[in-house]
This record gives C-alpha cells, sequence and structure tokens, in this order.
C-alpha cells in the first residue's frame, strides 16, 4: 500500500481532502486489447460494507463474491471522492473515461433521461503516472479500446463519513 499511496500522493490528498478522509474501497481495473468491453454512463451508487441487515436509507443491497453493497443515503454518497491512479496512457483510443461535467451536483441523475442539448461529453485523457480525482456521483463511461492498447488504473474511494454503528464499510484503511 506504501508504494500506491506514498509521501506524494498523500501530500496531494490532504491538500485536497484534509484529514479526515480514509480508504472505503480499492479496485484494480485492467482493460487488454485481447478482452475488451464498453462501460454505458452510469453512476457509482453502491458501497461495500461488511454484512446486510435492515437499515432505514440503505437499500438495493447486492451480494457479489461474498461482498455486500448498498446504495446508502445520499449524504454518504456525496462524502465519497475517486481516486484514480493511471498505470498506463488513457485516452478516447483506449477507454478513457468520458464523463459529464457537473453532473454529480443533480444527486441521482438516470443516465436514460441526460438531455444531449444540454449536457455535453468530456474525454479525460491521463497520461501514464497521472491522477485523476472525481466523485462517484458523476455520470461516467467508457469506450472500448481501439488502439490495441492496454489500459489499467488503480481507483481507491475515499470517505470522511462513518456509517452507523451497526454497519461497517467492508475496506476501511486510515492513510494519514
Amino acid at each position: 500500500m506504501d508504494t500506491i499511496l506514498n509521501d506524494n500522493l498523500k501530500n496531494v490528498l490532504k491538500q485536497l481532502l484534509g484529514n479526515k478522509y480514509f480508504i472505503v474501497k480499492s479496485i484494480y481495473f485492467d482493460k487488454p486489447p485481447s478482452s475488451n468491453w464498453y462501460v454505458s454512463y452510469h453512476q457509482d451508487l453502491t458501497i461495500s460494507v461488511d454484512k446486510k441487515l435492515e437499515l432505514e436509507g440503505f437499500e438495493c443491497w447486492t451480494t457479489k463474491q461474498n461482498q455486500f453493497a448498498v446504495q446508502p443515503p445520499l449524504c454518504i454518497l456525496q462524502s465519497v471522492v475517486t481516486v484514480r491512479i493511471h498505470l498506463d496512457d488513457t485516452n478516447e483510443s483506449n477507454g478513457a473515461l468520458k464523463v459529464i461535467p457537473n453532473s454529480h451536483l443533480k444527486e441521482i441523475y438516470r443516465p436514460e433521461t441526460i438531455d444531449w442539448t444540454v449536457e455535453n461529453e468530456v474525454s479525460c485523457n491521463i497520461s501514464k503516472g497521472g491522477i485523476m480525482l472525481m466523485k462517484p456521483l458523476l455520470l461516467h463511461s467508457s469506450g472500448r479500446t481501439t488502439n490495441n492498447r492496454q489500459r489499467r488504473v488503480i481507483h481507491i474511494e475515499f470517505s470522511n463519513q462513518e456509517l452507523p454503528t451497526v454497519l461497517n464499510w467492508a475496506e476501511r484503511i486510515n492513510f494519514n
């Protein structure tokens, strides 16, 4: 973890997020040219937790590979910040993230309701070693790779919100 969260990245995160944020989820994405897929516009509306239980405001439970996910109250989703560390150059040709700017400010924004006469799409081209910060409520998508190049990303989600005492983040790591 120290290799990824080195002092340089920790300093950037502390400047942008402050000292109260902690890691709540991490994912490694590998989009190799031989196994290529398109991801349609969506918001990341769930968090990973340690168990499933009936709790007011927590809905749409799912379980994948013994991991529980749930859509929490909006205030928890709004607290999450994602840091994407790019291990390869990423552009439109190898599935760079496309976003609808400021869509996270519309709270829950269903992709089927996007008004393309008002909204515009921006491709997030990031150089190898670059980082991108985003709110998971930002509508985002990614295309198929067309240049035969790999796209690898380390995706780390941070929050400063504690969950109700009966529920825990599945992956809670302090990084300060």
